[in-house]
């Protein structure tokens, strides 16, 4: 009653509309520094309605609201020095970063999985403008408070094992994004993931294809775009200790395999990389080895994201079929190598292009303008668990 405006959800969209319709838009005062998002001239910041009578009538002016933008620097992040040993699952953390790979590891508990997917994110450059307000919109919409000393940082999401595929995907009424979403150009890591309801892990399936979701209701259909990459990691067996020299699996062969029933073969062949993470030996940790930082790693996989920016203007796990053939250049011999492999392992064709951009990932990765033989057997050592 005091004529007071409050702050709103979801006003980062309509500024961006307002900006594209060349129209001003006057917003509540504390809604403003997130309307600004878009370093546009038309936002128009007030207290309550006289002050907006009074600009309207010409008696007192609202002036433009500008945001300070300051320059972003990378926060304290857990860093990859300090997992210790673990250089395969390294390795495949680095080529996962640098083409936007989906990943899945396996090993019993306690050997550092959940440590290894929290550090991806460490590895991923900041986001470009454009990207970082897709992401902020849909934030936005949530209601979530946005803050301009982090906003072009990739997000990382951790949902419980709990949570329904409403929260995984979207949905309610209205329609509102899930952490698919909330994981627009960034990571979405799925801890214990057979644990995960099969419906819910079945709905990410078509996401992962098409970068966006749609939700369906009687009165109105709303698509998010759920740009993410996947990231889970799961025990080998419901005791967890399956392959343990130390502590003997106690689970029975049908325990076993119900227990890996629980992932369906569409959404694993979904998964691009799947690898062993296994226990470390006894005397590593007295060692003292030194373990290469984040920002060593950072580095090399931006230089790999502009070679394929320049490339083709998308990251290699977003290349079409027609592109991977035109920039894979195979040798006749890897040819046969590859096609020994899928004939061997009986695998579909999203696995064949599935290597194929690995592979190039990992000649990105080497500076390599084709794609080698020990590039491509790299590539396919991390079709563990999924053969």
């Amino acid at each position: 009653m005091s004529g007071e405006l409050r702050p709103v959800s979801g006003i980062l969209p309509f500024s961006l509309a307002a900006q594209k319709a060349n129209h001003i838009i006057i917003v509540p005062l504390e809604n403003a520094q997130e309307a600004s998002f878009n370093k546009a001239s038309n936002i128009l910041a007030a207290k309550n309605i006289l002050q907006i009578c009074s600009h309207l009538h010409g008696r007192e002016l609202l002036t433009n609201y500008h945001a300070e933008f300051t320059k972003l620097k990378y926060p304290v992040l857990p860093d990859l020095s300090e997992v210790f040993g673990q250089a395969h699952a390294k390795r495949a953390l680095e080529i996962c970063a640098a083409g936007k790979h989906s990943l899945l590891m396996i090993g019993p508990p306690g050997i550092g999985k959940t440590m290894l997917a929290s550090r991806l994110i460490s590895l991923l450059p900041l986001l470009s403008d454009e990207k970082a307000l897709e992401l902020a919109a849909i934030h936005s919409i949530r209601g979530h408070s946005l803050k301009l000393s982090t906003w072009k940082f990739p997000p990382f999401r951790r949902p419980h094992h709990t949570a329904s595929s409403i929260a995984l995907v979207g949905g309610g009424n209205p329609p509102q994004p899930g952490e698919i979403s909330l994981a627009h150009h960034g990571v979405l890591f799925l801890d214990e993931l057979p644990e995960f309801d099969r419906r819910a892990l079945e709905a990410l399936r078509e996401p992962l294809e098409s970068g966006n979701v749609t939700i369906s209701r009687a009165a109105k259909q709303i698509e998010f775009p759920a740009n993410f990459q996947l990231v889970a990691a799961m025990n080998p067996c419901p005791c967890g200790h399956l392959g343990s020299q130390i502590n003997p699996c106690i689970c029975t062969t049908q325990q076993i395999q119900r227990y890996r029933k629980k992932l369906s073969a569409p959404f694993l062949d979904r998964i691009d990389i799947c690898i062993e993470v296994n226990p470390l030996p006894k005397n590593y940790l007295l060692q003292k080895n030194k373990e290469e930082s984040s920002e060593n790693v950072r580095n090399r996989v931006k230089k790999a994201q502009i070679k394929q920016l320049k490339r083709f203007g998308r990251l290699n796990h977003n290349l079409s079929g027609e592109l991977l053939e035109i920039s894979s250049n195979l040798l006749n011999k890897d040819q046969k190598i590859l096609q020994n492999f899928l004939e061997k392992f009986q695998l579909s064709v999203r696995a064949y292009h599935q290597i194929l951009r690995i592979a190039r990932t990992i000649a990105d990765l080497s500076e390599s303008e084709k794609i080698k033989n020990s590039h491509l057997m790299e590539a396919l050592s991390y079709r563990f668990f999924k053969n």
